[in-house]
């Protein structure tokens, strides 16, 4: 059976392995990425209807400014998400456990959107909305992670910039299959992995779900 290499920044990384973990699989967290809190100016809380969050690490990246948004109601892409949310005294109006444009898709269209995000977001492709992004985070690459044991891996891919930052370190890549959260993710990857496949829907449920079948698949002869 492969090993999982798990790419994706902490504190996301060490979940990703336990429930991999859970899964029977053999899992090993190598971040190629490291998350860093950027400095930012806190708008108005009355200029917004809501809090949109599509990821786990904004909050804690963006401090004690937050305090000031939580009597607005939040909507959150992911379990994980949500929950950092609820932890943080939020009160979460809607999860979405796809992607960002679903989520805001199932939502009362017209609102004024307070988006706290990283640096390297992808803009949602709605329009029923009006977003203000504000950036409190970024991911840095780690400039030498310690890919010595990808060899024969399934590794996951969370995000189109992970998959170019591991084409980018991997030259040998015939033995290392790519499982990736979504087909942006699994083409930026580029070629010549022993095999390239994307998630049935955009979660870590069902990129753990590939990965597993990855894992059983026989290599070919």
């Amino acid at each position: 059976m492969r090993r999982v290499l798990v790419l994706r920044p902490e504190p996301g990384a060490s979940a990703t392995v336990e429930r991999a973990r859970e899964r029977g699989l053999e899992a090993f967290a190598v971040p190629l990425f490291e998350i860093e809190p950027l400095p930012w100016d806190a708008p108005d809380s009355a200029q917004f209807d809501g809090l949109l969050l599509t990821s786990a690490n904004a909050l804690p990246s963006a401090g004690e400014k937050t305090k000031a948004f939580r009597s607005l109601p939040l909507y959150a892409v992911g379990a994980a998400t949500a929950d950092a949310a609820r932890d943080a005294g939020f009160s979460v109006a809607a999860v979405g456990e796809a992607d960002v444009d679903r989520l805001l898709g199932s939502i009362e269209p017209g609102l004024k959107l307070l988006h706290l995000c990283g640096r390297d977001r992808r803009a949602p492709a709605a329009a029923a909305h009006q977003i203000t992004p504000v950036p409190v985070y970024r991911a840095k690459p780690i400039e030498a992670p310690d890919l010595s044991q990808a060899e024969g891996a399934v590794a996951l891919i969370h995000s189109p910039r992970a998959g170019r930052r591991l084409a980018e370190l991997v030259r040998d890549r015939g033995s290392i299959a790519i499982a990736a959260i979504s087909a942006a993710a699994a083409e930026a990857a580029d070629a010549g992995w022993a095999a390239v496949e994307f998630a049935a829907a955009p979660n870590d449920d069902a990129l753990l779900a590939l990965a597993a079948r990855l894992c059983n698949k026989p290599d070919p002869e």
